[in-house]
């Protein structure tokens, strides 16, 4: 029989894979709301990506429910939700292996967004940052809105090795910390599954157990061991 401890161990991984779904298709969501920063640092395909995570560990945990109210001597659905687990695991390492990698160059990946950018982004961008042009003042400024007023406003900007007159520190910044804090979370996501995978399989293991005992015992006439 399967013991009060692995389930309520397995219980408790289970509702973090549901948390760990709900939060990777939430944020995938609210996300999506118009902000000119946070779509620069996170396109559509990204976002896609998360939601469809998110999806996946969802119907994953809808899988565990099923199979987990199963009898003992029914532990196919067991086995069924450890494949889920697994392809869950690879969308995971994908996933977060690709943020982490966008993250070694950001100042050259930003670039070429800032490049596409509109006007009235990059006008939004300098107002907020209180900077002007990209690398530097001369590195594709928009002139216009609150602060870079003028050709001679930027011109007189401090440089300082921070460059915080110019928009690349500012705009990777900000990227370094969301993109650093997603890849450790969807990371983290794989914990979950690799425990509840691990969990599961002494659950299908015990419940063999508990059935080949129930055998034995049949065959000894349902006198028990002792």
């Amino acid at each position: 029989m399967v013991s009060r401890a692995l389930m309520a161990s397995w219980a408790v991984l289970d509702v973090l894979l549901l948390a760990a779904g709900v939060v990777a298709l939430a944020l995938s969501i609210v996300w999506r709301a118009p902000n000119v920063l946070m779509n620069m640092v996170l396109s559509n395909a990204d976002l896609t990506a998360g939601t469809i995570l998110g999806v996946s560990l969802v119907v994953t945990f809808v899988i565990s429910v099923t199979a987990i109210v199963q009898r003992n001597h029914v532990i196919f659905p067991l086995e069924i939700l450890n494949w889920a687990l697994l392809i869950d695991s690879i969308g995971i390492v994908v996933i977060g292996t690709f943020v982490w990698f966008y993250t070694l160059r950001q100042r050259a990946n930003f670039y070429d967004l800032w490049k596409v950018a509109s006007r009235e982004d990059k006008l939004f961008l300098q107002d907020m940052f209180k900077c002007c042009g990209y690398f530097n003042g001369t590195d594709l400024p928009e002139i216009g809105g609150a602060f870079c007023t003028s050709v001679e406003a930027i011109a007189a900007l401090p440089v300082d090795e921070a460059e915080t007159s110019f928009c690349v520190s500012h705009i990777t910044g900000f990227a370094d910390s969301t993109l650093n804090n997603i890849f450790t979370t969807v990371y983290g996501y794989m914990a979950i599954v690799i425990c509840l995978f691990l969990a599961t399989l002494c659950v299908i293991k015990k419940r063999q157990e508990a059935e080949r005992f129930k055998r034995i015992d049949a065959k000894r006439g349902g006198k028990g061991f002792v």
